[in-house]
């Protein structure tokens, strides 16, 4: 096999040179050289042109005359997986799945790939481990493995002739940090390999119809490790979260060219794997005796489907010259702009106290409509009483002390009425139309109008 040609070029500047060097000689950056391909030895029948269109040329169509027409799917057999990924997986489908080490990524796929093995081929190739390590994995999952085929290679040239042979359905690559290609010189899980690796794959996935999911590494930040252009060439990028020292997991979308983005999956690791969760809203709720001070209820919207989230505060006198402001589970900068808009707003002062909030369950709450159950959660520890019983409420606040309407407000309130909660404080633009059975509507338009209700029904 002939060997290619490499060269490095500047991430920054986009300069080439054909040594790698510290610093790029055009715009001074330093150790922003990084070698990529420039040809392919065409020895090798599995190994393809740099360069090569998806799709035979076709001719140009106005879109109204385009067909549009639902992606058939096929699912996986595990529930919860198939609502992150739209319904299921795609073929042709190229799915990029990160997490932590150790949190369940080859767990949770090993499990699928068993499920589909009974229908479709299927292909798990290993670069982390040996066949033996993951055969004890499925026997103490006790999965029916019988039929899922196995290679553990992490050279590419020999993958994609395994994919070219076996012909699979699905093919799992665990993980796409470990393959190499022979024509660049450059370690496994260097920016360069991982781009070539991945696209090569990718241009496999999309001219055979195979469905690739890959495997990726994070970093400590909690990002996909490699280059950024692996998200861009994949069609769905999850993400797996979670504590290690919780049994609890959560998929995120992030990316979906097939479905909605930011779903959520719920899973509980046992002994047996990750089991799907079907009512999530039990974990992110306290389960206390008697209302507590401190703690509201707040429906929040992850992709299309609404969860309920205990929102903790504790107030307390601060005893530094400096206040401290700790948010976990939500934006502490948006703590900061609640608190003045309490102060301002509402007359209500904590310069002087400490301010801890908590998002129960270890969940994440990034969209703003969490405003409104923060503020009263603070509220409640600051005067040490608690909410009323069955109490909930959602709504974003503006720095006009305004109380800002939150999207699919109708499926949240039919989410929190089903589990039973009686009474609930939302934005008036979100009241609804028709009367929702066995709850109490409180409309509000600003902050000071929401306290001055909450105090008429305490």
């Amino acid at each position: 096999m002939a060997k290619a040609k490499t060269n490095y070029t500047c991430t920054e500047c986009g300069a080439i040179a054909t040594k790698w060097t510290g610093q790029c000689s055009s715009c001074q950056q330093w150790n922003t050289m990084v070698e990529t391909l420039v040809e392919t030895g065409g020895n090798n029948r599995y190994s393809q042109p740099q360069h090569m269109a998806l799709a035979q040329t076709a001719p140009v169509l106005s879109l109204a005359d385009i067909d549009a027409i639902d992606v058939p799917r096929f699912g996986t057999g595990i529930e919860e997986f198939d609502r992150v990924l739209g319904g299921g997986l795609v073929a042709g489908g190229v799915v990029l799945i990160g997490g932590d080490p150790g949190i369940g990524k080859s767990t949770l796929l090993l499990q699928a790939l068993a499920n589909l093995s009974h229908l479709k081929k299927v292909l798990y190739v290993s670069g982390e481990e040996s066949g033996a390590q993951i055969a004890l994995r499925a026997k103490r999952l006790q999965v029916d493995a019988r039929d899922l085929k196995l290679q553990a290679e992490i050279q590419l040239e020999k993958i994609l002739g395994t994919l070219a042979d076996l012909k699979p359905d699905v093919a799992v690559i665990d993980s796409i940090q470990t393959v190499y290609s022979d024509a660049l010189s450059s370690a496994p899980g260097s920016v360069a390999q991982v781009r070539e690796c991945a696209a090569q794959l990718t241009r496999v996935a999309k001219q055979t119809g195979i469905t690739i999911i890959l495997v990726g590494h994070v970093t400590k930040e909690g990002a996909l490790a490699g280059p950024r252009v692996l998200e861009h060439i994949v069609d769905t990028v999850l993400y797996f979260e979670g504590d290690n020292h919780s049994s609890f997991r959560l998929v995120r979308a992030i990316k979906n060219r097939f479905g909605a983005v930011n779903e959520l999956g719920v899973f509980a690791m046992t002994e047996k794997g990750l089991k799907g969760v079907s009512n999530p809203s039990a974990l992110f709720l306290s389960q206390h005796d008697n209302q507590v001070p401190g703690s509201c209820v707040m429906v929040t919207q992850e992709g299309t489907r609404p969860l309920l989230v205990e929102i903790q505060a504790l107030v307390d006198a601060s005893h530094l010259p400096n206040a401290r402001r700790l948010s976990v589970g939500l934006e502490q900068n948006r703590l900061a702009m609640l608190l003045a808009v309490l102060h301002r707003h509402a007359g209500i002062a904590a310069f002087d106290q400490d301010v801890f909030i908590n998002a129960v369950g270890g969940v994440k709450i990034t969209e703003p409509a969490a405003d409104l159950a923060v503020l009263l959660a603070i509220n409640s520890s600051m005067r040490n009483k608690p909410l009323p019983r069955g109490f909930v409420v959602f709504g974003e606040v503006g720095l006009a002390g305004e109380i800002r309407p939150a999207p699919r407000g109708q499926e949240r309130l039919r989410e929190a009425a089903k589990l039973g909660f009686s009474m609930a404080m939302i934005p008036t633009s979100n009241a609804p139309k028709q009367p929702i059975e066995g709850m109490t509507i409180i409309a509000v338009d600003r902050i000071d109008d929401a306290f001055n209700k909450l105090r008429e029904i305490q």
